[in-house]
């Protein structure tokens, strides 16, 4: 699994640093250091404007989810091209080389906004890249968003 915030930052050709623990969960649950990285799904900010990340997929993660999509039937034919183009088309495999680092290509930096600051979240099975100042939007619409039914919540273990 996947956790913790770790900051860090990114040159202007995009190379940047995986953070050792992430690098380790991925070797050690995930049996293999390849990674698919590409964006996130777009986070509603409310009066139309979004956010987006990037996510970072173990690669056996990234082929379970491409299984899953290629079967799914909930999906209107917009909503599937939508996703082909937003996530799936932009995908790009990788690994960070014996030192830990990799590059994010420049499509990517691009639709996440990433100049210099940047973080990488760990969330369960995936980790999020993010730029520090959209990170920081995405985590007020989070704090709206959030169950306020506490009956819910004591469900979950909170």
């Amino acid at each position: 699994m996947f956790r913790g915030i770790y900051e860090t930052t990114i040159d202007a050709k995009g190379r940047t640093s995986l953070p050792a623990k992430f690098r380790e969960v991925l070797v050690d649950v995930h049996g293999d250091d390849r990674f698919v990285i590409t964006n996130s799904a777009p986070v509603d900010l409310g009066a139309g404007t979004f956010s987006s990340g990037l996510l970072i997929f173990p690669y056996a993660k990234w082929v379970e989810f491409e299984e899953n999509f290629r079967s799914s039937r909930g999906l209107t034919s917009a909503q599937r091209n939508s996703i082909m183009r937003t996530i799936i088309s932009p995908a790009v495999e990788g690994c960070a080389d014996k030192l830990g680092r990799l590059l994010i290509p420049p499509h990517l930096r691009k639709g996440a906004a990433l100049e210099r600051d940047i973080l990488f979240v760990g969330v369960m099975d995936k980790i999020e890249v993010w730029s520090q100042a959209e990170r920081e939007k995405v985590r007020i619409q989070d704090l709206k968003n959030f169950p306020s039914d506490s009956e819910t919540v004591a469900e979950l273990g909170l």
